[in-house]
């Protein structure tokens, strides 16, 4: 019996009822919805600050003179 257990058909049916039952149908689509704009911001917040220049390498620094 291997250690790492992975769901199949049956078993994710059973948590998606049981999911059901603890939330109802209602608040389901919500708590979807909160979590897709979480990781939207997450992934706008790791993306924008590679191409905003917030590196130390790429930070503007005064330049010296002629």
């Amino acid at each position: 019996m291997p250690l790492i257990w992975m769901p199949g058909g049956m078993e994710l049916l059973v948590i998606a009822l049981i999911l059901l039952l603890l939330f109802g149908g209602a608040k389901i689509p919500a708590l979807m919805r909160g979590m897709g704009q979480g990781i939207r911001e997450f992934r706008k917040e790791v993306h924008g600050s590679e191409s905003t220049g917030d590196t130390p390498s790429e930070k503007t620094e005064p330049k010296e003179g002629p």
